[in-house]
């Protein structure tokens, strides 16, 4: 397009070096949203809105590319000339589409009317979209096509914070064969291009040539297609196809340009959840996680021939990808923690291990994908070559993953309140991942000396019965074991051994079903009613006596007793001593009871004390795995290490002082009861 510049219209006019960085325009596109909903003629279709508002946005970052820093942008209302907004924009994206014929079809282009453009345009003119610190089209889809796109269907876009850390990690180069087989909107295409073309500093068709994606949604691929079309990557690229399908079964246009061991890079957050399992033989025969495994005595696993009902969609990936690489290939893949840490899922790690060697992997906080999915991920890292018998890779834990529950940016705050700024004024954002990357690289430099939660060395030979979650072995709590334990006051000693010795007893609670509840004035204790050491007062759930008669001799609930909370969400950790005035009770199965039997070590007092030191409670959270959206303790509250004091003296006084607060609130109890007995007369 050529431009006439009109020197008595420029006062307000935006030139492209005048654009900002978006903070949050996750907020500007619910309100554009809203906006053609409510005024677009003819359909109030997710897609199709979200079509318009994404040839907008690449018509957009079109401009962006092609002009110059001192160019007014053509997005803009006060561009100089005389041509209407609709007029100018409509041909922006004509010119668009006459670049990339092949990519667009015969039907494409801007319903939107005059009055509507000019709201969408005033909204995002003054922002610079490929300067944007977020994958701006992923962004877009998340808020025009909700649920009915993403939960439904396993697919939850990646925060671009992840992105940049699994290509950081991959570190692909310039002559490296690239591929996403669940590409989504991109995403990993899009800043694996941006990683090689910062090497190269320069765009070329060699590069062009290796990065591909597959994905099985056509209206994701075709959007991907355009987005790195416009980014430069020439032909075509993205493919529509089931990735998990035998490659026989894809078309001729997709065979000809992507085989099996051919790529160096898989990078992929390949679409998860156990509500959408793969359920066709003709998927499942093809691949060795599709079969049933059983266990040795020795603790290995071997495969069947017989072939599972369903699989989770996530396990296949894997193989899938392992076939991608060429040998020496590496990959990255966005996977749930189940996988890490089920004891039904251990096949899949064993598996794993006897085919690759594990490059680096980190665990994410269960808000890395909120506002979506609070499901626990961790990133993991391979190279598709024969395992050596032992090896040394990276592990990590982000804690702070820059953003709320909402999705909204988390800043670093001093002692204050105030916000941590950097320096050029701007706000530092409570992120983890880019000192994990600085960490990897020293690690792959063999510079790693200061291990902690942010990055530590591990050992293939120290994976615990397979064992794989971060949180496990974060060796914060191991050095504080060790100090504490060198200091010489306290040993340190396993709840398992205690079991096994005889000295505790530990038993769980039991489901009764909800029809029961309210049957009668029997509490039936629940995780939520553990508060502060004791039951609350008033249990929530109450059942029939009769059915506490089911269930009386089973739990056999005394008086020193403690309940330890080992299923749930936020609760894992919280206990409870049962008192007298608490015996006739029926507990929840998520609840174990500990006895105390022989006191000569410790007594029940003791033992409530320990459990609930920082150090005990720490190893609890680390110990806890997240199975889809339950977090569960499980038999590994059998390896927590307690500390118990050597002196007696010291225990004496611990024991005696835990030992006053829990009488201290039966008294408090039993006052409260007796203050609401009075109000009842």
């Amino acid at each position: 397009m050529v431009r006439t510049v009109l020197a008595n219209n420029l006062s307000a006019t935006i030139f492209r070096k005048d654009l900002i960085e978006a903070k949050d325009l996750k907020q500007i596109f619910r309100k554009i949203r809203n906006l053609l909903a409510g005024n677009f003629v003819g359909t109030t279709r997710d897609e199709r809105l979200a079509e318009q508002l994404i040839f907008l946005l690449f018509c957009k970052i079109n401009d962006e590319l092609i002009e110059s820093p001192n160019e007014p942008v053509i997005f803009q209302l006060n561009y100089p000339g005389s041509s209407t907004t609709l007029q100018r924009i409509t041909q922006l994206f004509n010119q668009l589409k006459n670049q990339h014929k092949s990519l667009f079809d015969a039907e494409d282009r801007l319903y939107v009317d005059e009055t509507t453009l000019t709201s969408i345009i005033a909204n995002i003119e003054k922002f610079s979209i490929t300067k944007a610190s977020r994958d701006v089209i992923g962004d877009a889809f998340e808020i025009f096509l909700g649920p009915s796109l993403r939960g439904n269907k396993g697919q939850f876009f990646t925060p671009k914070n992840i992105v940049q850390t699994m290509i950081q990690i991959l570190d692909p180069t310039q002559d490296e064969q690239f591929i996403d087989p669940a590409c989504g909107t991109g995403g990993f295409l899009i800043v694996g291009l941006a990683h090689q073309l910062k090497k190269t500093e320069e765009r070329n068709n060699k590069i062009s040539n290796f990065f591909f994606g597959i994905d099985k949604d056509q209206f994701l691929a075709k959007i991907s297609r355009l987005y790195l079309a416009i980014l430069g990557l020439k032909g075509n690229v993205i493919f529509c196809e089931n990735s998990l399908n035998s490659s026989q079964e894809w078309s001729s246009e997709t065979s000809e340009a992507i085989s099996l061991n051919s790529f160096d890079v898989v990078c992929t957050n390949p679409p998860f959840g156990a509500k959408i399992p793969i359920k066709s033989k003709e998927i499942l025969q093809n691949y060795h996680l599709g079969r049933k495994w059983k266990k040795k005595s020795n603790g290995s696993w071997f495969e069947t021939n017989d072939l599972l009902e369903k699989q989770p969609p996530q396990v296949l990936f894997i193989e899938r990808c392992l076939e991608f690489l060429k040998p020496g290939g590496r990959m990255g893949i966005v996977l749930p923690d189940g996988i890490f840490g089920n004891p039904s899922d251990r096949y899949i790690l064993h598996y794993l291990r006897q085919q690759v060697e594990i490059l680096a992997l980190i665990s994410c906080s269960h808000l890395a994908f909120l506002p979506h999915t609070h499901t626990k991920t961790s990133l993991l890292f391979i190279r598709k070559v024969k395992p050596q018998k032992d090896y040394s890779f990276f592990m990590a834990i982000a804690e702070n993953v820059g953003h709320d529950k909402n999705g909204k940016p988390l800043y670093l705050i001093d002692k204050k309140g105030d916000y941590i700024l950097d320096s050029s004024g701007k706000k530092i954002v409570n992120d983890d991942f880019p000192k994990i990357i600085q960490n990897y690289k020293k690690f792959t430099d063999g510079r790693l000396q200061d291990h902690s939660h942010l990055g530590f060395i591990f050992r293939n030979s120290e994976i615990d019965n397979q064992i794989l979650i971060p949180e496990y072995y974060n060796p914060e709590i191991m050095q504080r074991l060790d100090k504490l334990e060198k200091a010489g006051n306290y040993r340190l000693v396993r709840i398992g051994d205690l079991k096994n010795e005889g000295i505790i007893q530990i038993t769980r609670g039991h489901e009764i079903g909800s029809k029961f509840y309210g049957t009668g004035d029997i509490p039936f204790v629940r995780t939520s009613d553990l508060i502060n050491w004791e039951i609350n007062i008033d249990p929530k759930k109450q059942v029939a006596g009769e059915i506490y008669e089911q269930y009386k001799d089973k739990q056999d609930i005394r008086a020193g007793d403690i309940l330890l909370v080992s299923d749930g969400t936020f609760l894992i950790g919280k206990t409870a001593m049962i008192t007298e005035r608490d015996t006739q009770i029926i507990i929840q199965s998520h609840l174990k009871k500990i006895r105390v039997i022989k006191k000569e070590l410790l007594d029940e007092f003791l033992l409530l004390w320990s459990l609930n030191t920082d150090i005990v409670q720490d190893q609890i959270k680390a110990k806890t795995f997240i199975q889809s959206t339950i977090s569960t303790l499980g038999n590994r509250l059998m390896d927590l290490l307690l500390p118990i004091p050597r002196e007696m003296e010291t225990k004496n006084a611990i024991s005696q002082e835990i030992k006053e607060i829990i009488q201290e609130k039966m008294a408090l109890k039993d006052r409260i009861r007796t203050t609401l007995k009075i109000l009842e007369i």
